[in-house]
């Protein structure tokens, strides 16, 4: 069977929420559908205080019919195949759907098969993250009774980059109340080069790892988990003479290393899963097809307009643009895809080209701290001005967090996934 929409949005996120939700606030007669089977819809950027004690995980959680915008058609099943040739989406029932423009933010994909034995032990043996269960990560927090502590995350694409160190940060808290921080070495390993990109925030960030006494292990990227046997290996991406010139804090743990390879003991691991676009994205001509991008959609980085179909649009973690994938980001590519569908239903070719790359990361550096970096696709801080009148976000504050537990949430459920904010 084959039914015809005029705008198809593939995905009910974030993106695809805010979008259309957006659009039939400017023109209740559009003819919009939202593809997706998920029964729930998650605010995924509180599970960070989740895997600390500090938010319930049931608040997190809201059933997705009760969200999809009013006026919108809502086909509850997943996409297997694009034809963007044809305008067309084939659905998994085998049904077909047609659309004059195409929206398509169906979010990310852990890849867990990039990691060698990580599906395995994911959730289990004190391997944990806060992406996939921060619940068991709350509990590996309060099990913990000294050792090694390691936080790493992969050489992929992520969203939210700042979350495998904020739980870091919360986790060191916690131990310290709980007495065990003495007792414990505390890693923070990453692919990277620097702990953050953007200042002054990375000088801020570098200030709580001294206080903290954490240690920084920058170009190691995560090849293998050995769950049963509490080993973490990474392979080292950078030519080195000795492996404490590639550290900050460097102190032993037990490393072995043997040629550009090191594997560490864990009593704890928390970590972000690989991440890529979705296959029936990564397969179809939507993607890039060579390059640092392959297998992200392409598209134009200030539009958001694709490259090569020009009645198709992304946004959101699919998205090949060159910032931080966040829900930051989404509230300002939504206004612009949304004027931009606008533009081309009006056969007006003058498009928004006003997306700069904003992204934002409420990074959490305790309970009761936070520092809100905020900026663009030069790297540069891009703070709000109103925001910014009144505090100094590059700062560790409360006022910070009280926004993080409380602002944000609701300015996501009842502003901007009504398409208000």
């Amino acid at each position: 069977m084959e039914k015809h929409h005029q705008i198809a949005i593939i995905g009910a996120g974030t993106a695809g929420i805010t979008v259309a939700a957006q659009l039939l606030r400017k023109d209740k007669s559009l003819d919009v559908a939202i593809i997706d089977p998920a029964q729930k819809h998650y605010y995924q950027a509180a599970w960070t205080l989740v895997g600390a004690g500090a938010y319930k995980y049931k608040n997190t959680e809201r059933d997705m019919g009760d969200l999809i915008p009013r006026g919108a058609t809502w086909i509850q099943e997943a996409a297997t195949k694009l034809d963007p040739e044809n305008n067309t989406i084939h659905l998994e029932s085998g049904d077909r759907l047609t659309y004059d423009y195409l929206v398509a933010c169906p979010g990310i994909k852990y890849d867990y098969s990039l990691v060698e034995g990580l599906e395995e032990t994911m959730g289990k043996n004190g391997v944990c993250s806060n992406y996939v269960d921060p619940d068991y990560t709350w509990e590996v927090l309060q099990e913990f009774k000294g050792g090694t502590a390691i936080f790493t995350q992969p050489s992929t694409p992520i969203k939210c980059g700042g979350a495998p160190q904020k739980i870091m940060y919360l986790a060191d808290d916690y131990w310290r109340k709980s007495s065990v921080r003495d007792k414990s070495d505390v890693l923070f390993v990453t692919p990277g080069s620097v702990i953050f990109g953007v200042e002054p925030f990375k000088s801020t960030l570098m200030k709580v790892v001294d206080r903290k006494g954490l240690q920084l292990r920058f170009f190691h990227k995560l090849v293998k988990v050995d769950g049963p046997n509490k080993r973490v290996h990474f392979d080292i991406v950078k030519p080195y003479e000795k492996l404490s010139h590639l550290c900050y804090n460097f102190n032993e743990v037990g490393t072995d290393e043997v040629e550009g390879h090191v594997s560490m003991p864990f009593d704890m691991l928390h970590l972000a899963p690989p991440q890529t676009a979705p296959d029936f994205i990564r397969e179809s001509s939507l993607a890039h097809q060579e390059g640092p991008s392959k297998g992200w959609i392409d598209v134009d980085i200030n539009s958001l307009q694709h490259n090569t179909y020009k009645n198709v649009f992304a946004l959101g973690d699919a998205a090949a643009l060159p910032t931080a994938k966040t829900g930051a980001a989404i509230r300002k590519q939504a206004p612009v895809v949304t004027e931009n569908l606008f533009h081309m239903i009006q056969q007006d070719s003058v498009l928004n080209k006003d997306y700069q790359g904003y992204s934002s990361c409420p990074l959490v550096t305790g309970y009761g701290k936070m520092v809100l970096a905020e900026f663009n696709y030069e790297g540069e801080r891009d703070s709000d001005p109103l925001l910014s009148r009144f505090f100094n976000t590059a700062k560790e504050l409360w006022p910070m967090w009280v926004l993080k537990k409380y602002g944000l949430p609701f300015m996501y459920w009842n502003l901007m996934l009504k398409g208000k904010a």
